[in-house]
């Protein structure tokens, strides 16, 4: 069996134990009630492209990276004159991802990345929107393992979407724990 063709190791572990745990615990009927990750948007804003283009061109570089897939090209919707922003000029990058890359990306942050950071003591659990969905911002792309801390030109933040379909902010929330987030205790 090849490297394409397995299941990453955080889907394996939705379907063995996550879907049998969420069912016990919120007394679901029938799997297909439990929450599921959809999809993992990773977006970067890069304001400081407007006078240097060459830092867009990095960051895009670096959050391909770390996906491991191409990013897309954010551009301005209308122009603001205070910013001295033009309309369609790029301010930012956004890469979405699903199945077997979304997992593989979740388990590089939560085992790799998120464990890097300095003076770190939890993820915020108050981070969830009205529809379930958990956005968490990091200040830094250097703690990915995929990035050279010594070619960086620039530190860049991001922030990471987990789209999570089917549940309320308190289901969502057991679903990323059981995936191993670290949120800081309440």
């Amino acid at each position: 069996m090849d490297q394409k063709s397995q299941p990453a190791r955080l889907q394996v572990r939705y379907k063995e134990e996550v879907i049998p745990q969420m069912m016990k615990r919120f007394g679901y009927k029938n799997p297909m009630q439990v929450p599921r990750l959809k999809k993992i948007v990773v977006n970067m804003g890069v304001g400081e492209a407007l006078t240097d283009i060459k830092i867009m061109d990095k960051a895009v570089e670096e959050l391909a990276l770390i996906t491991g897939q191409k990013p897309l090209l954010r551009r301005a919707r209308t122009a603001i004159s205070n910013f001295k922003l033009k309309k369609n000029a790029p301010v930012g990058c956004k890469v979405t991802l699903r199945r077997r890359i979304m997992y593989e990306f979740m388990d590089r942050l939560i085992s790799f990345a998120i464990p890097r950071i300095k003076d770190f003591r939890g993820v915020n659990p108050g981070a969830f929107d009205k529809d379930g969905n958990f956005t968490l911002g990091l200040s830094e792309q250097a703690i990915f393992p995929e990035i050279n801390y010594d070619k960086i030109s620039r530190v860049q933040g991001m922030d990471i979407t987990f789209v999570i379909e089917g549940g309320s902010k308190e289901e969502s929330r057991e679903l990323l724990k059981h995936f191993g987030m670290p949120f800081k205790s309440e």
